[in-house]
């Protein structure tokens, strides 16, 4: 099936990444799809308007996903992306060698997509049109109203995305970790330059961190005042039940009367029952936040230890900075020293000289 549609389809882009797959399981790994970085292509079938993304890595396809409007291509770190598959029921994950390779996967990502889209506008025209041409005028209009009244697609990212960055976050630094280890192996990086680095992978990670907290915490604050909204609306429509109920039971004895309490009872409890849920919302809304001012408490500690790391950053470079200055002083010292060791060689060479010619001289004398 696979050779098959290939023939039919127009590879378009293509780009050299390491596959991953979100664990099925735990939906907090990720997988490695491919041992290697591998070819990953945007392919478009002509005859039946399709965009799809296509990787093999042996003799297996370890992408096979078919471009939908409502899929995002989102950048979680400097070299990673990722993007879901609601149909695979998966979430694919993709490392780059450079974040320029990055921005172009993620531009053509969003331009298929578009096009995507635009196809699935004209195929619905179509179809719509045909419609028209094929059935009576009012059995067109119960179709048309049905499909508009019809439930839009649900996004599928959700929290579980803000779950993924942070764990490609985490691969993203653990990897930058070893790179910066094999540099220093190799001794193609000063100890300031891995400093640096490590301050720059830290800082992003936090900022990451950073404004997925606010926005968590924006989201779920203004979930709490409309429920509290909506609450203090329901509690006002049941003390206004109840007191009817009471006046009912009151002039009880009416048959009208018994078939209108009957009517509000059953409101009454229908009421209670969604305020006792909309209550349990709003607990739970409440310990998302205690756990939000929570993960705000640990990302003020990380910045705090990022600038003690800083302050030390800046000590060792002062010491790193004496000792060369330590150097260069043993070095001159050494120079100086050398010069005046040759000078006295050359003294001594001139008062060897004067002996030898005063002992010539000397033995002239005891000859004759």
């Amino acid at each position: 099936m696979f050779p098959h549609h290939r023939e039919r389809e127009q590879p378009i882009f293509s780009a050299r990444a390491h596959v991953f797959q979100i664990d099925p399981t735990t939906k907090r790994n990720w997988i490695p799809a491919s041992k290697h970085a591998v070819t990953v292509s945007f392919f478009y079938d002509a005859n039946r308007n399709v965009y799809r993304i296509i990787s093999v890595g042996g003799t297996k396809a370890i992408i096979n996903c078919t471009i939908t409007p409502s899929m995002t291509f989102t950048k979680t770190s400097q070299k990673f992306g990722q993007w879901a598959d609601s149909r695979a029921n998966t979430v694919y994950g993709l490392g780059f060698a450079t974040e320029q390779q990055l921005h172009q996967f993620a531009d053509k990502f969003k331009e298929v997509k578009d096009a995507a889209r635009l196809a699935r506008e004209k195929s619905q025209d179509k179809e719509l049109a045909n419609t028209a041409l094929t059935i009576a005028a009012p059995q067109f209009s119960q179709d048309l109203s049905d499909e508009l009244q019809s439930p839009p697609v649900m996004c599928v990212n959700g929290p579980e995305d803000k779950l993924f960055r942070s764990q490609s976050a985490d691969i993203t630094l653990s990897s930058e970790k070893e790179r910066i280890k094999k540099m220093l192996s190799e001794g193609s990086v000063s100890f300031r330059s891995i400093c640096e680095m490590n301050l720059e992978a830290e800082l992003f990670t936090l900022q990451d961190s950073n404004s997925k907290l606010v926005a968590a915490l924006h989201e779920a604050n203004a979930n709490v005042e409309q429920w509290k909204k909506q609450l203090a609306a329901y509690q006002e429509e049941t003390d206004r039940l109840r007191d009817q109920v009471a006046e009912l039971e009151a002039h009880g004895g009416q048959g009208p009367s018994d078939l209108l309490k009957d009517e509000l009872t059953q409101s009454l409890e229908e009421l209670e029952s969604l305020l006792k849920a909309k209550d349990e919302e709003i607990h739970i809304l409440q310990s998302k936040k205690a756990e939000y001012h929570e993960m705000e408490h640990e990302r003020d500690e990380a910045i705090h230890r990022l600038r003690e790391i800083e302050m030390r950053n800046s000590d060792l470079e002062r010491r790193i900075q004496n000792s060369e200055q330590n150097l260069n002083n043993s070095l001159e010292e050494r120079d100086r020293m050398d010069s005046e060791i040759q000078r006295a060689i050359e003294i001594l060479d001139i008062k060897i000289f004067d002996l030898n010619d005063l002992r010539q001289s000397l033995v002239k004398l005891i000859d004759k």
